[in-house]
């Protein structure tokens, strides 16, 4: 559940970057890029998580 709440940390810290960057700032689209990563990277460990705790579930079977 902690890295849940990671992952939307990291979604609501990107929120005003997206808006200066939808504006037209191309600094703050750089940042929402880098964010962006960091969300990826975020949502692979919980995908990974999953399929570790699924497969847990499996063998005790």
């Amino acid at each position: 559940m902690e890295l849940y709440e990671a992952l939307c940390q990291l979604v609501r810290s990107v929120e005003d970057d997206m808006k200066k960057a939808a504006g037209g700032n191309k600094a703050a689209g750089t940042r929402v890029r880098k964010s962006m990563q960091e969300i990826k990277d975020a949502a692979q460990q919980i995908r990974a998580k999953v399929l570790e705790l699924r497969g847990a579930e499996d063998g005790a079977e």
